[in-house]
């Protein structure tokens, strides 16, 4: 029924390197990741090929030093590929965001030995990563997290649980956050440990709503011993890496918060325009134009204040209020532009037949993860104000 293509986002790129690689990233999405989305998320697949693709074409490692195989691309344009790849598959763009962030630690904190041995393969070397903060008791409170790191001798053995682990069971090496001290956030360790370590395991994957091709899984660390060589940072900082990493980690997600909308949005356009009611496409009901000019406008909001955020960070200048104010807005925006699209289509939206049922179901975590939209609110509200008082 839709006769209407969507037109691609008219983006404003700082280099013709930038605008190429779009173009590279709309080619992959359009050829390889869209036309097969609807069908493996509804069995439950996850697209590893995928992955080794885009590792494959660079764009795995893109906002890194390309000393170890990264783009040396700055957050903008780095951030404008997560939209891209989210809009064709949210189980791609959020997986490598997330991959992003499991780099993050040893990118800016490891010491240039462990950078030049495992960066290139975590890079651009086929590589996918998983971030391992959340407990099963632990999720807003990440700070009193009771995995447990122990030394022993040149070595640390770690033991515990992670929950909602996304890649868990099929990521190569975990970033995991380990309390190797005292109660609270001083006493927290970061450790880079391989996915195929002896004592680590995951348990089935969670029976979620949407993102079904992407496995959220526990992991546990049943006396998984790693050297001391793959600590990262100094003992006891690894809750400020965390928060570091996060900071980073809420952009990706409010760039492929903006991406489902985008998507979300293209269809509803195409549908209005396309489906006739009363002799006329109901796109030229007033009522749904202007629902279709309010989705428009809040999409194109969320992505100028991600991308602020974002150019806030590639000039090395404070970006934390921003990234908080970003992902809680694109993720609200996600929701209710989904929710609106549902509404446009009518009966069909409720359909699988349509994709806009499958956004609505996944713009519904992105309002959750890497510190749910209430755990946002608080952090803007500090900068504002200052910390609540005891």
């Amino acid at each position: 029924m839709p006769d209407r293509a969507p037109q691609p986002v008219d983006r404003q790129l700082p280099t013709d390197e930038a605008r190429d690689l779009i173009s590279l990233v709309r080619d992959i999405a359009q050829r390889e990741i869209a036309p097969k989305a609807a069908e493996e998320e509804d069995a439950g697949r996850f697209p590893r090929e995928i992955f080794t693709l885009l590792s494959e074409s660079g764009l795995l490692g893109l906002p890194y030093d390309s000393e170890y195989g990264g783009g040396d691309q700055p957050y903008e344009v780095y951030l404008q590929v997560l939209e891209e790849l989210a809009a064709a598959r949210l189980t791609v763009g959020l997986g490598v965001s997330v991959h992003s962030l499991a780099c993050h630690a040893l990118a800016n904190y490891g010491t240039k030995e462990q950078q030049v041995e495992h960066l290139p393969d975590m890079l651009g070397g086929g590589l996918l990563g998983a971030y391992c903060l959340s407990e099963p008791a632990s999720g807003s409170d990440a700070a009193s997290l009771r995995t447990k790191a122990v030394r022993d001798g040149d070595d640390w053995v770690l033991n515990g649980t992670k929950a909602w682990i996304t890649h868990g069971g099929v990521a190569d090496f975990c970033t995991v956050l380990a309390r190797t001290g005292g109660e609270g956030a001083r006493g927290i360790t970061a450790f880079l440990v391989p996915g195929d370590s002896e004592g680590l395991s995951a348990a089935v994957p969670e029976k979620k709503m949407g993102m079904k091709g992407s496995p959220t899984a526990q992991v546990h660390f049943d006396g998984v011993r790693i050297p001391d060589g793959r600590r990262i940072g100094e003992e006891g900082q690894g809750f400020a890496i965390a928060l570091s990493a996060l900071d980073s980690g809420r952009l990706g997600i409010a760039a492929c918060a903006v991406g489902v909308a985008q998507a979300a949005l293209d269809e509803a356009v195409a549908y209005a325009t396309g489906r006739e009611q009363f002799g006329r496409p109901i796109a030229d009901f007033q009522g749904l134009r202007f629902m279709l000019a309010d989705m428009a406008t809040r999409i194109e909001a969320g992505r100028s204040l991600y991308l602020t955020a974002a150019r806030l960070r590639d000039a090395g200048r404070p970006f934390a209020r921003q990234a908080a104010m970003a992902k809680l807005f694109c993720t609200d925006t996600a929701m209710q532009v989904t929710i609106d699209a549902v509404q446009v289509l009518g009966g069909y939206g409720y359909t699988a037949d349509f994709p806009v049922e499958r956004y609505m179901r996944e713009a519904k975590v992105l309002q959750i993860v890497e510190g749910t939209n209430q755990i946002q609110r608080m952090v803007i509200a500090r900068h504002l104000a200052g910390p609540e008082s005891r």
